[in-house]
């Protein structure tokens, strides 16, 4: 089989998505947003993310000299929040180390934060226009399936044979217009169901279609049951619309964002306040709602709402710690909201940040 660049850059001057924010104004920075925004996550979603994300953060100086939690804040929902962390990681290296200057060295991008071989090779292509490989999920399917090349792709065996047909493919020059080609072609064309093989510009060579089932690559990963996770969130609210949350660890699930108190299973409401050194006072609510399943990669989390209401002004007893805080629901919704919330958080605020605004609306309407 010859190199398929050429037959990818016709198709791509006629067919080849070129209007995404992305690709307009391009720059190493902008770059860079985009392909970690993109990582297993799809165009049209990161599209209002991005778009966000470069209002706030227009270049590399203004990311690194924001805060972790105005980072996260703007991350909330898009899901996979260590590359938010390690955004925010890299913006402040090339900043203080690169004079605000990306380098172009593959060698040099990969020792950044958050940034791998393929995210490399794109950036190197798209924004340095120099000779870069990628092997994203687009990538793959459309090579494993060129070649049915059976075998997951996480095997290191075919993600080295991955690699090598990567490189066989890519051409010398015009890499980023075939690097953008390759991707749209997976994205639009060679997508993961019902591929549309008739508009393809590769489905004379493509051997899967050829086999007549190019669905069956890349060959799926071997299914196993993910275990359930149980726990309890405390939704501690006060009078005053102050809710009660916690940071979570930098390393670990939801990394240094803020969420309800997470507790086991059993634990009860009284058991919660009495650990925050609230034994014996009033609440005027506590109410148990049924547990919401949340999907992790390898395990599903099946997460019980505990939301308490307590009278004013016991939120000053609870110990004033680094890593907990009392928010009001302006900091959690209003034009000045900045705090990096888990999309599960999200889910568990929502029905209190409601009942708040209905509260508020209730006085207005009193006066």
């Amino acid at each position: 089989m010859e190199p398929i660049h050429t037959s990818l850059l016709d198709w791509h001057a006629a067919s080849g998505r070129k209007d995404l924010p992305w690709q307009q104004n391009i720059t190493p920075y902008r770059v860079w947003v985009s392909e970690i925004m993109l990582q297993q996550t799809q165009v049209t979603t990161v599209i209002d993310y991005y778009n966000r994300f470069m209002a706030r953060f227009p270049n590399v100086e203004r990311l690194a000299g924001a805060s972790l939690d105005e980072v996260l804040h703007l991350w909330t929902g898009l899901g996979y929040y260590a590359r938010g962390r390690n955004l925010h990681k890299t913006a402040r290296i090339v900043a203080q180390q690169h004079a605000g200057e990306f380098p172009s060295a593959q060698a040099e991008l990969e020792s950044l934060p958050g940034i791998g071989r393929s995210t490399a090779g794109a950036i190197r292509a798209i924004a340095f226009n120099e000779r870069g490989v990628i092997l994203d999920g687009n990538v793959k399917r459309v090579l494993t399936r060129l070649h049915a090349l059976e075998g997951h792709p996480g095997e290191s065996r075919i993600a080295r044979e991955l690699w090598q047909l990567a490189e066989f493919h890519t051409p010398q020059n015009r890499t980023a217009t075939y690097t953008q080609a390759i991707m749209d072609l997976g994205a639009t064309v060679c997508t993961r169901r019902r591929p549309t093989c008739d508009s393809c510009p590769l489905s004379d060579e493509c051997r899967a279609r050829l086999e007549g089932n190019p669905e069956a690559y890349p060959t799926r990963k071997p299914g196993k049951d993910k275990p359930l996770r149980q726990a309890r969130f405390f939704i501690l609210t006060s009078h005053a619309g102050a809710v009660y949350l916690e940071r979570r660890p930098l390393n670990g699930l939801w990394g240094g964002l803020w969420t309800p108190p997470e507790r086991p299973s059993g634990m009860q409401a009284s058991q919660f306040l009495a650990e925050l050194g609230l034994r014996g006072i009033p609440t005027s609510r506590v109410q148990i709602q049924p547990p919401l399943r949340h999907a992790f990669t390898h395990f599903h989390l099946d997460a019980t709402p505990v939301y308490i209401t307590i009278d004013p002004p016991t939120e000053l007893l609870v110990a004033d710690r680094e890593d907990t805080t009392w928010v009001s629901s302006a900091e959690l919704t209003g034009a000045n909201a900045g705090i990096g919330l888990s999309a599960l958080a999200v889910k568990l605020l929502a029905p209190t940040l409601e009942e708040i605004t209905d509260e508020q609306a209730n006085s207005l309407s009193q006066v």
